[in-house]
């Protein structure tokens, strides 16, 4: 029975030799972890199972199944996402946010396709603001919590930091939907005539032009954005010194980005805006960033226990996504990343 081992008879039969133990004896000991180990480590301790999966599809050569089924515990009966699958929104109303993050998890699956993505078109048809757009936050009925960045309001405007990823991915897939018509020209007007912005927003800019089909037009805009981040310094260019750079109205301190924020992988039209040695500075920063606890920080504030710590495992796989697209080392055996549709 347990606990009872030291009363169990021992084996009838002579010992083992000596020295065929020899060899686990003089066996030598483990290395220092690599950043996958670490990372690895960090989403088992903290991940939901949407996380987890998905850092076994990415690098642990896991299938993606099971990333599909995890994803499908957010999806509504009217075709959206909800249920915190973006943390900062809490309770189980559909959010653009919220399908802005299943549609770069599908987007990451191959599986940005179908019947599913069918209805979700239907359901931001039914929610889109009178120019055709998406909102940030709709009014969440029963007061469900959203964090205090994320304001509320009656009758919330179209915002290109929801709109232009939701655009951007849909037409990466070559998906084709009355809905994307109106959206897609509202991306066109925000991004062509944009004189002052913010990080968020030219992340979702980016995210735009980096999916939409007419890449002569997507090149030129994305060219003018690239001098518009420069002038207003919306881009840490030197890690070293980024307290000197401003901060965007109501970001919090140290909530800033880096070139490889809004140039996550090399393909992206936003790379162009950065000098190699810009970009190498950053991604080494990117890779220092990696906790003692192998996970990466989050800059955003730390607004609500459950919020915080379901993002820092979204930090870290998009960390590492990023670290691998550039062919920065994670591990002696760094698995290939999916191939996207184009």
């Amino acid at each position: 029975m347990p606990g009872d081992e030291a009363s169990t008879p021992a084996p009838s039969g002579p010992p083992a030799p000596q020295a065929a133990l020899a060899p686990q004896a003089a066996a030598a000991p483990a290395g220092p972890a690599t950043p996958l180990v670490r990372a690895e480590q960090f989403i088992w301790l903290t991940a939901r199972v949407l996380e987890q999966r998905r850092f076994a599809f990415h690098f642990l050569g896991g299938e993606a199944d099971p990333v599909d089924a995890a994803l499908g515990a957010y999806l509504g009966a009217d075709g959206g996402y909800g249920h915190a699958l973006d943390p900062d929104l809490r309770g189980p109303l559909s959010q653009p946010l919220h399908t802005a993050h299943a549609l770069r998890v599908l987007d990451g699956l191959g599986r940005c396709a179908g019947q599913r993505i069918e209805r979700l078109c239907r359901h931001l048809t039914g929610v889109s603001t009178p120019d055709g757009a998406l909102p940030l936050v709709f009014p969440p009925p029963r007061h469900h919590p959203t964090a205090p960045y994320h304001p509320v309001c009656d009758d919330p405007p179209g915002e290109l930091v929801t709109t232009g990823p939701v655009v951007g991915l849909l037409h990466r897939n070559r998906i084709w939907h009355a809905w994307l018509f109106r959206a897609t020209d509202f991306c066109w007007e925000r991004v062509e005539n944009l004189r002052r912005s913010h990080p968020y927003e030219v992340r979702g800019a980016v995210a735009f032009l980096d999916g939409v089909p007419d890449r002569a037009r997507a090149a030129a805009a994305a060219d003018r954005l690239g001098r518009l981040v420069r002038e207003q310094r919306l881009v840490v260019l030197d890690p070293g010194r980024r307290g000197q750079y401003p901060l965007s109205a109501g970001y919090a301190p140290g909530e800033v980005l880096f070139p490889y924020d809004y140039a996550q992988r090399p393909e992206s039209l936003a790379r162009s805006w950065f000098t190699d040695e810009e970009m190498r500075r950053s991604l080494d920063f990117l890779a220092t960033e990696q906790r003692p606890d192998g996970g990466w920080p989050v800059r955003r504030p730390d607004w609500a226990p459950g919020s915080s710590l379901e993002r820092r495992p979204i930090a870290t796989l998009e960390a590492l996504l990023t670290l691998r697209a550039y062919g920065r080392p994670l591990t002696g055996v760094s698995l290939p990343g999916p191939a996207h549709p184009r």
